[in-house]
C-alpha cells in the first residue's frame, strides 16, 4: 500500500477507460476518412496507384499519433480558428 491513501479507497479502473480509442492505430475519424477515400479512388476509380500512397499516410499518421494521441483533434481545432495573431 502507499502512504497517504486510505485503506479500502482505491479502485482499479481499466486502461481502456482513460485510453485513446483508435482504429489500426488512427483515431477512428481520421482512419475512416482517409480510407474512404482511398477505397472511393481505388476502387471507383480503378486507380490502383493510390493504395500505396493510401499506406504510406496511414503509417505517417500513425506514427503522428503515437507521438501524441491528441495531434488531430489540436490540429482541427488551429484550422478553425484561424489567425491568432494578426499584426
Amino acid at each position: 500500500m502507499s502512504e497517504g491513501h486510505p485503506v479500502g479507497l482505491e479502485v482499479a479502473v481499466h486502461r481502456s477507460l482513460v485510453s485513446r480509442m483508435l482504429l489500426v492505430g488512427l483515431p477512428r475519424t481520421v482512419a475512416l476518412v482517409l480510407w474512404t477515400t482511398i477505397a472511393a479512388f481505388g476502387f471507383g476509380l480503378r486507380q490502383a496507384w493510390i493504395v500505396p500512397i493510401g499506406i504510406l499516410l496511414h503509417l505517417g499518421a500513425a506514427a503522428v499519433v503515437k507521438s501524441d494521441p491528441y495531434f488531430f483533434e489540436i490540429f482541427i481545432q488551429a484550422v478553425k480558428h484561424g489567425r491568432r495573431l494578426e499584426p
